[in-house]
């Protein structure tokens, strides 16, 4: 499938790319460009929620996604997003309007065709580390670095979203994934393994149990120090903020230095390509990602 073929996607940005983490859609279009993905964005698309809608409303988080979706539909093209709770909101239903009951998708389109949009079944939903990993494919990726990221050591974080939101359409073991690993090794890097990389950072309740919150990121980022990492990569924009801009808090709450940075997942390989840092927005994090290019440099 990934053989010198021609890629193009209705590109979903979602909400933090284009405002608390502007670096990421940054790094996404810089990095899509060198590896020659095509990226339509889709302007006129709507917030997927986050996973709030439906906990006073499903319908309305099914008819707000399912309109997304029908965006890309309406373009022939799968979407692609670079955020693990998108990918979890819109991957969730598209999977439940495909697979599941044709009533439900009924009712959908019933709100839909007052905008004259149709939710149709016939697209997927892609975050950009499942198109790297399956439509790119890594053998290609390798042949377009120009840099090895070794000897940096780095420590997932994957998002809960990303994992086990998606029941019927799964790219990895929801449990013990390797893809992360896999472009790690890919870009030179060698895998930290920990036990938090596949749990909860703490985003979804730090507006109403901050402290227990501030908790769960310390422990990870902690855990993450003590494995050996220089640093954490993570796929969700929403842990990013968890695990960087609140990474002082964090400190204050556990007790601890920590001054690990945190790299959004298109930075690293951005690194890998030999684009420019502050294109990538290295910049533009609360921790310094100074070490991280220091450890390189060396």
């Amino acid at each position: 499938m990934n053989e010198a073929k021609e890629l193009k996607y209705a590109y979903y940005p979602g909400c933090v790319s284009k405002g608390a983490c502007k670096e990421l859609h940054a790094s996404t279009t810089a990095i899509a460009k060198a590896l020659g993905i095509e990226l339509v964005e889709l302007q006129q698309a709507s917030c997927c929620g986050s996973g709030t809608f439906k906990e006073t409303d499903e319908l309305l988080e099914d008819t707000v996604n399912a309109r997304n979706i029908a965006l890309a539909e309406a373009l022939n093209l799968p979407v692609m997003t670079q955020c693990s709770t998108c990918q979890g909101v819109l991957g969730r239903v598209n999977d439940k309007l495909k697979f599941g009951d044709p009533q439900r998708r009924d009712r959908v389109n019933e709100f839909l065709a007052a905008e004259g949009h149709h939710y149709q079944g016939t697209t997927e939903v892609l975050h950009l580390l499942w198109v790297l990993l399956r439509d790119y494919g890594l053998d290609r990726l390798k042949e377009k670095l120009n840099r090895s990221l070794a000897p940096l050591k780095c420590a997932s974080f994957y998002g809960c979203y990303l994992l086990r939101a998606q029941t019927v359409t799964r790219f990895d073991d929801p449990y013990n994934p390797e893809s992360l690993e896999n472009v790690f090794r890919t870009v030179g890097a060698t895998p930290v393994y920990y036990e938090g990389r596949v749990q909860c950072c703490g985003w979804p309740i730090s507006s109403y149990a901050t402290n227990a919150s501030f908790s769960m990121a310390g422990r990870h980022l902690a855990a993450s120090i003590d494995a050996g990492a220089d640093c954490i990569v993570t796929p969700c924009p929403l842990c990013h903020l968890n695990l960087d801009s609140r990474q002082p808090e964090v400190e204050k709450v556990i007790g601890r230095k920590l001054g690990i940075p945190i790299l959004h997942l298109p930075q690293l390989i951005g690194l890998a390509l030999g684009i420019d840092p502050v294109t990538l927005g290295l910049n533009h994090h609360i921790v310094s990602t100074t070490p991280v290019l220091r450890v390189l440099s060396e």
